[in-house]
């Protein structure tokens, strides 16, 4: 099969169905100037001060050491300036169209700053923060601001972000929406993600429809699964699937 046959594939897929789930991981989001997390360059490459990513964005080293994370968390996951990019765009552009649920990993919001209106946030956001003691809500400025741990203006409490940390569990309306979505779709399309990170990588598995479409610039262990694979950024992709329509 020549590349340009694999765009033209997806296109009809597309045009084919009426429902639509979207799962994307962070290789839609790195084209707005967001890192990913296990590509060479990513964020869990290495360690920070002799500690991994993933235990500096545990829930006890929050509790132990809130300092510390909010140093990390700040300078490595907030990403106030990013701009959803034309893959954001066009799913939400779909969802005008088609009725298109997306189900993400990432926590950055640009689905939503895009226009998309059906999004399950399988890992929270960066966007909601909440007071541990009197639970007074806080905006990401907010707390990208603070100096230092961000304190509630209430009450002093601590704030914490509404995003699941390691050792958390995913909230269960999440993942029963996500199940359902996935389950009763025509058309599953995976994006930019490794398929790594359980449970959710584990939710492809209820997909009961027509095509289930994979987009990714590496291999995964799902690849033999699907039923078309696309090894390329979702961007060009993007770019291509708008070239068919002109």
């Amino acid at each position: 099969m020549c590349v340009m046959d694999e765009y033209k594939i997806l296109k009809q897929m597309i045009d084919e169905v009426n429902s639509i789930v979207v799962f994307t991981g962070a290789g839609i989001s790195t084209a707005s100037g967001i890192p990913d997390f296990r590509s060479e360059k990513g964020l869990f490459k290495g360690d920070y001060k002799g500690l991994s990513p993933e235990e500096i964005v545990s829930h006890s080293y929050f509790v132990a050491h809130p300092a510390q994370f909010y140093e990390f968390y700040k300078s490595k996951m907030m990403y106030l300036n990013a701009k959803p990019n034309i893959a954001h765009q066009y799913f939400a552009d779909l969802q005008s169209k088609k009725e298109v649920t997306i189900i993400t990993q990432n926590i950055d919001g640009l689905h939503q700053m895009a226009g998309s209106k059906r999004v399950y946030e399988l890992h929270g956001s960066i966007h909601r923060n909440y007071c541990e003691k009197c639970h007074h809500f806080f905006d990401a400025e907010y707390v990208h601001n603070a100096n230092g741990v961000p304190i509630c203006d209430k009450c002093g409490g601590t704030i914490k972000p509404d995003v699941v940390l390691y050792e958390e569990q995913l909230d269960s309306d999440i993942i029963n929406r996500s199940i359902l979505a996935i389950m009763s779709t025509q058309m599953l399309i995976v994006v930019g993600t490794s398929l790594l990170v359980y449970p959710a990588a584990g939710f492809i598995r209820y997909f009961r429809g027509k095509y289930l479409v994979l987009i990714n610039k590496d291999k995964t262990s799902y690849d033999n699964n699907c039923d078309l694979v696309i090894h390329d950024d979702i961007v060009s992709v993007v770019n291509k699937l708008y070239e068919k329509e002109n």
